[in-house]
């Protein structure tokens, strides 16, 4: 029987000049599961973000970070896929809370994940990661 191994990392930003913090939450912070399972991750920010945006903005979404390569963006938009994202990888969710569905998991999923969601406040774009 085959585990896969999937990081799900929090981090937290604070915004100069801004009242609050951004806080991004995944919880649990690791999963296993074995090949061929379904697993959904899940984010909650504490400040509503944008599900969906216009022209290139990403806003809400998951991207996949294995070990020497670069993050990939695979879900943006809250639910929307990239060309080269398998279907098998859904997103769902609005404002503060946010999920990543991995239906029936492969081995080249293995990796970290993270969500990120852009905030528009008092016209300064921050990034939440």
């Amino acid at each position: 029987m085959n585990n896969i191994i999937i990081f799900v990392w929090t981090l937290c930003i604070c915004i100069q000049g801004f009242n609050g913090q951004v806080i991004v939450t995944q919880i649990p912070s690791v999963k296993m599961v074995q090949i061929g399972d379904s697993v959904t991750l899940n984010c909650k920010i504490n400040l509503a973000v944008r599900d969906a945006c216009p022209g290139s903005y990403t806003c809400m979404g998951w991207y996949q970070k294995k070990p020497g390569e670069a993050p990939k963006l695979m879900i943006h938009s809250s639910n929307q896929r990239r060309s080269n994202t398998p279907s098998r990888f859904s997103g769902s969710g609005s404002r503060t809370d946010f999920t990543l569905t991995i239906s029936g998991v492969q081995t080249e999923d293995t990796g970290d994940y993270y969500c990120q969601g852009d905030h528009n406040i008092h016209s300064k774009e921050v990034s939440a990661q």
